[in-house]
């Protein structure tokens, strides 16, 4: 009876400690509702502390993933201030916090329950804000059915929600493309009670990602659908269903992508002649008589940033400048080499792995891609689409931004991390099988 009870208690803690990964994972996004859900899962912890099982090889997982962490505490001595270099490191101690705990749990999570969990109470939040911001911004909607500034609508929807539109959508992303690992598991298993709805939910999503509207994040999204689809399916299936699948799929996409455009084809132009324009004026962007209505959101601007980044970090390449002191170096930078537009708007780097090697120098350069290709390393040796995909999403994401500065992206990567690392380093220390389908 004693050993019954006990057995109760812990298959209702396992459950609740996923269904409270599923709901972080879902509100963090959003800074203060996410803070707030953060403080309650370290609570929780804190709580049930017993439950944690530190075995010694869950340490380098953790250090790996507290990298952005320890780069600020082993650095710290290098800021002006040391007291900014102290905000900069409490900003980042979840990359710290989360595989801490979440690594030391000492049973393995069912990856495919978070996932579902996570996915409804998303896409459900998603779905919410974006009624709300039909009804207090009825112009702004009128003016994208009509085909007026498309890109506008997007921002302001995720300004609405206080999310910088880059990080929602590559939040976003990443639903797109659970939502299609779903919706395959089921098929594949021949749930069709649970695909229709699943469907439904990645078609959903499809359009959310459309809304926005960021370029990468679309990118991403389509390459993360056909990974997952060849992934699942070539272990399941013959190729001749591989292929047929795989081909429907793709007509689907590009059905609705195509009509997308039609509806709106100021996206063409986006994704076409307005990306790469003026590439020709890299470094030279107040040449422009109006360089705010020219090339304020373009390319060329980004690798005019990151052209004096990389300048302004070879006269520090050993230890950098200090975490808190980058940005006005940088800004310093513009100055120096008359770039007053740039130096009007005080442009971050937007770029993570330039960020870290002005901040950190040559070992801030090579911790950051540590952080990124571990996920990558997990993903291949447990074989799963999904951390393949977050590698491929999070990699390219701080080519053209800088998420590790940024709440939204140290969190959502530190907290995923985790939750992959906990899967793979607990089968591999109890010298169980990664299976797909019960993991």
């Amino acid at each position: 009876m004693f050993l019954g009870l006990l057995n109760k208690v812990k298959t209702s803690y396992n459950n609740y400690y996923e269904n409270a990964l599923a709901i972080l994972a879902s509100v963090m996004v959003f800074r203060k509702p996410g803070t707030i859900v953060i403080l309650l899962f370290i609570a929780l912890n804190i709580l049930f502390y017993k439950r944690l099982k530190l075995d010694t090889k869950k340490w380098l997982p953790i250090l790996i993933i507290a990298i952005p962490f320890l780069l600020d505490l082993f650095f710290i001595w290098n800021n002006t201030e040391i007291s900014d270099g102290f905000k900069h490191m409490e900003k980042r101690l979840t990359t710290f916090v989360f595989p801490l705990l979440i690594i030391g749990q000492a049973f393995t999570f069912n990856l495919k329950k978070v996932l579902k969990i996570y996915s409804i109470c998303f896409s459900t939040i998603l779905y919410i804000l974006l009624i709300r911001f039909l009804i207090i911004e009825p112009q702004l909607v009128e003016k994208y059915l009509k085909g007026i500034e498309l890109w506008e609508m997007g921002y302001s929807f995720a300004n609405s929600t206080s999310v910088h539109a880059p990080a929602l959508n590559m939040h976003v992303a990443f639903l797109v493309v659970v939502n299609t690992y779903l919706f395959i598991v089921h098929a594949i298993h021949n749930k069709w009670q649970l695909v229709t709805y699943r469907f439904l939910l990645f078609i959903a999503s499809i359009f959310m990602l459309l809304i926005i509207n960021t370029r990468l994040a679309i990118a991403n999204a389509l390459l993360g659908i056909f990974i997952v689809l060849f992934m699942e399916l070539f272990k399941k299936v013959s190729r001749k269903k591989l292929v047929t699948i795989t081909s429907s799929i793709g007509v689907l996409l590009i059905v609705v992508f195509f009509a997308f455009a039609k509806a709106f084809p100021y996206i063409i132009e986006k994704y076409s002649s307005v990306t790469f324009a003026h590439m020709d004026k890299v470094g030279e962007l107040d040449d422009f008589e109006n360089p705010e209505g020219a090339v304020f959101n373009s390319f060329v601007t980004r690798v005019s940033i990151w052209k004096t980044a990389w300048e302004r970090a070879q006269d520090d390449i050993i230890f950098g400048v200090g975490a808190a002191d980058g940005k006005d170096e940088l800004n310093q930078a513009y100055i120096d080499t008359n770039q007053v537009f740039l130096a009007k708007y005080k442009f971050p780097t937007h770029n993570q792995y330039l960020d870290f090697l002005l901040k950190f120098g040559i070992l801030g350069f090579i911790g950051v891609l540590l952080y990124i290709f571990h996920i990558l390393w997990i993903g291949w040796k447990w074989q799963h689409s999904i951390p393949i995909f977050f590698f491929i999403l999070f990699f390219t994401s701080n080519l053209t931004d800088d998420f590790l500065i940024r709440y939204d992206g140290i969190t959502f990567s530190a907290l995923w991390i985790s939750i992959f690392a906990s899967i793979y380093w607990n089968n591999r220390l109890s010298k169980d099988p990664l299976e797909i389908e019960n993991s």
